[in-house]
């Protein structure tokens, strides 16, 4: 957990305390004030400028949690610098503005904490709560943190009554509020025969060892740590404190008056040395610069500052899930174990063992999502099973009555079959009968047939000298277009000539009238008039002799044209003749005058063209 998000929680806290219709909106005087509070506790220099700008007042109303997130970061958390300020002071500020709202301790002076001590467990219940919001701390974390609490009073946990109080209790988000967890303890159920006092020195040191990182120190009556000086050399009783990062010591347990530290690396070391100097239980740390010579009070506190902590020890967690209950009574983490967390570059021991803790209730989580989903797949093949056999007896039930109706078919099947063999027997007998029948029929339509093949032979041939015929007709009716269209070019022609010698004519006489005067200048003009009119005259008369020409083509095409009618005419009667059939006994009809009794209305259209 980064020191962003320690904060967040706290002020979280703070927020929703000022938030006195449970809106979600702040007034902007009030998150005023709450800013600049914020300013002073965590040692940001003031910035009124933006302060006022930013909560003027203006008809906006209200803010919400996401409104005032832009200005705490960039203008509060982003200036924060960790070690600059006292977080317990930050604490007892977001505590003292929503405990006035939200926590209730017995009027009557029954309570089993006191404020301070409820100031401490709400730290510890922001240490170890999930982070989503709103904050809530989880069953396992709960046992975890009250196990602490009772293994610093050398008392055993009532699980039991934890587990009846957690089921009674309604959880929201999968966990406890912070005012459910203080009312909790507070009932005295869980610490039922206790005083007041033991129940707060183990807050106190609880508090230490999570908050404050402490990680031992020396305990009262079993007495101090004596240390040997440097330069005077001899030996003084101190209080010693130790963190991840050092081991101060102190005049005495109420650490007013800090006598020095000895900073840790991953290059120190912890070793055990020999009585001497009237010392016993000594034992030294060797830094890169130093070593400083220790003595205990006896073998056991010696053993629980020099060596580190087993691995049960480190990751202490519930034990119903994880670990026996004597996992919370290992000895402490030592100076071992501080120089372990720099080697492993740490900086808190609790919030290495709380990431364990969530990681191994996620794996808790995976597993039982795994065996449910894999008891409901169980369960959904058993399903299926079940589903399976009653489709099996059903197919089975249905093959069953299949069989019968089969056989029942078979016996109809049967029956239709012998009925049906008789009827074929009937048919085929008629079909034999009728076969030959067919086959006398078959004699005489094959003798038809042979006639017909006969005559359709003589028809196509008379076809195909038609068709030549009627070839021959198109050709001539082309050569007689083609003499016409020569014709009619030739007739323009001449027409147009006429029309040039019109036209040369009436200019020759405008000319003669208007010339009169100038008849000598004009008589050559006039001469070459007469020429190009005796050459016109010329081709007028060659056109004439084209015209008879084409005129007497004409004629000849006529005359082929009335021939091809002629031939036309007789292949129609030839045709007529062989399209008329042949009976028995019929008698030919004797033509007269090149007429026939029947002709084909096609030829006839044709000849009437021609015609």
């Amino acid at each position: 957990m980064d020191l962003r998000a320690e904060l967040l929680k706290s002020i979280w806290y703070a927020f929703t305390a000022l938030d006195v219709e449970k809106s979600g909106k702040v007034s902007k005087s009030q998150l005023k004030v709450l800013s600049h509070n914020l300013y002073t506790v965590l040692c940001i220099p003031h910035d009124p400028v933006a302060l006022e700008e930013h909560f003027r007042d203006d008809d906006d109303g209200p803010v919400s949690s996401q409104g005032y997130m832009p200005y705490l970061n960039k203008y509060i958390l982003d200036k924060v610098e960790e070690g600059a300020f006292v977080k317990e002071n930050f604490d007892e500020l977001c505590w003292t503005l929503t405990a006035k709202k939200n926590y209730k301790p017995d009027r009557n002076g029954n309570s089993i904490v006191s404020h301070q001590d409820a100031f401490k467990l709400w730290c510890l219940f922001n240490f170890l709560s999930e982070d989503k919001y709103p904050l809530v701390m989880v069953p396992d974390e709960v046992e975890y943190l009250l196990k602490k609490i009772c293994t610093a009073m050398n008392v055993e946990l009532n699980s039991c009554e934890l587990d009846d109080y957690l089921s009674q209790e309604p959880q929201g988000q999968g966990g406890l509020t912070v005012w459910q967890f203080l009312d909790m303890v507070n009932s005295g159920r869980l610490l039922r025969g206790i005083e007041q006092e033991a129940i707060s020195m183990a807050v106190e040191e609880v508090y230490q060892e999570v908050i404050e990182d402490v990680l031992k120190q020396a305990r009262s009556p079993r007495g101090y740590l004596w240390k040997k000086g440097q330069l005077r050399r001899n030996w003084s009783e101190r209080w010693f404190m130790l963190k991840p990062s050092v081991l101060s010591y102190y005049m005495s347990e109420e650490r007013k008056e800090k006598k020095g530290s000895i900073a840790l690396d991953k290059h120190c070391c912890v070793e055990v040395l020999p009585d001497r100097d009237g010392k016993r239980c000594m034992f030294c740390v060797k830094t890169s610069s130093r070593t400083y010579e220790m003595s205990a009070s006896d073998t056991r506190q010696r053993q629980e500052w020099t060596l580190g902590p087993c691995p049960r020890a480190c990751s202490v967690s519930p034990p119903q899930h994880l670990c026996g209950p004597a996992d919370v009574l290992l000895p402490s983490p030592a100076i071992q174990t501080a120089i372990r967390l720099q080697a492993e570059g740490k900086k808190s021991l609790h919030k290495d063992l709380k990431q364990k803790r969530r990681e191994q209730r996620e794996q808790r989580e995976q597993r039982k999502a795994a065996k449910e989903e894999e008891t409901q797949r169980l369960k959904q093949l058993q399903e299926e099973k079940e589903r399976k056999l009653q489709e099996l007896e059903l197919l089975k039930e249905a093959q069953r009555q299949a069989e019968i109706l089969l056989q029942e078919e078979e016996q109809r099947r049967r029956q239709q079959h012998e009925e049906m063999q008789r009827t074929l027997e009937i048919q085929l007998r008629e079909a034999e009968q009728a076969r030959a029948s067919m086959q006398a029929e078959m004699v005489l339509k094959e003798a038809e047939a042979e006639r017909q093949r006969k005559r359709i032979t003589e028809l196509e041939e008379m076809q195909e000298r038609l068709q030549e015929a009627l070839q021959q007709e198109v050709k001539a009716r082309h050569d007689e277009e083609s003499v016409r269209y020569a014709q009619a070019r030739l007739l323009a022609e001449e027409e147009e000539k006429l029309k040039q010698l019109m036209k040369l004519k009436e200019e020759q006489e405008e000319y003669i009238i208007k010339t009169q005067l100038e008849k000598q200048v004009l008589k050559q003009e006039m001469e070459n008039k007469n020429k190009c009119l005796e050459e016109a005259q010329k081709q007028l008369e060659e056109v004439r002799v084209n015209r008879q020409r084409v005129d007497q083509d004409v004629m000849v095409a006529q005359r082929k044209l009335r021939q091809a009618s002629t031939n036309v005419k007789h292949w129609n009667v030839q045709m007529n003749r062989l399209m008329h059939p042949i009976e028995p006994g019929d008698k030919r009809t004797n033509v007269s005058g090149g007429g026939f009794a029947g002709y084909h209305p096609l030829l006839c259209r044709r000849d009437s063209s021609l015609k």
